[in-house]
């Protein structure tokens, strides 16, 4: 299992963690717009592995039309701290994480602190951004990341990625996200900023899973 956390006063939100909140939906960040929507992608270990490889080699990002660049690993070996549970438990002993994987055009994979940017325009609106990684899981049915905002974005907040094998062998993958609106049009017509989550869910939906076709 790994399982990373970074913690940095770069991004320029305050609810760091946010997406993992169990009332998001209910209670979001101040002036911040939440979103979540969960797919069934498949099922069986093959696919949920699948799945989490391209995940963490930015294929959602990439397959939603988005160019990445500037991808920089946190420096030094990353601490994985603890996890704990719902409860506040403590799971797993706080280790060292040095290895560093890379996909076939030697881009590395999503590890925490991770800072990227990217290019690429969103239901006609700019998409550029800088973003570093908050957290990332790998555990044996559970893989993901958040991504929040450092800069340069037309709006403020984190957004999350999670695929998941469940007992009964399906596999979902869900995004959660908060957004506050930073572009004066998204300020204006805060219904922008809702318009740009739903197409973006799609786009990361289209790229991660096969079984999309409409």
């Amino acid at each position: 299992m790994r399982r990373g956390t970074f913690r940095d006063e770069t991004v320029d939100y305050a609810a760091v963690g946010g997406t993992q909140a169990s009332d998001l939906m209910q209670y979001p960040p101040e002036r911040s717009i939440p979103a979540e929507e969960s797919w069934r992608i498949g099922s069986g270990q093959a696919r949920f592995e699948t799945a989490g490889e391209a995940l963490l080699s930015w294929s959602a990002q990439r397959g939603g039309d988005l160019r990445l660049s500037d991808v920089r690993p946190a420096a030094g070996p990353m601490y994985s701290g603890v996890s704990f549970d719902e409860e506040g438990n403590a799971v797993s002993p706080s280790r060292l994480e040095a290895d560093q994987r890379f996909d076939t055009d030697g881009t590395p994979y999503v590890g925490p602190g991770t800072t990227i940017r990217l290019h690429g325009r969103v239901d006609g609106m700019n998409a550029d951004a800088e973003l570093r990684v908050i957290f990332a899981i790998e555990e044996a049915r559970r893989v993901g990341f958040a991504l929040g905002t450092v800069g340069s974005s037309v709006v403020s907040g984190e957004e999350s990625f999670l695929i998941e094998w469940y007992p009964n062998d399906e596999v979902w993958f869900t995004v959660r996200a908060f957004d506050a609106p930073v572009a004066l049009a998204y300020r204006v017509f805060p219904a922008l900023v809702r318009r740009r989550r739903k197409a973006l869910f799609q786009r990361y939906l289209r790229a991660i899973s096969p079984l999309y076709t409409s």
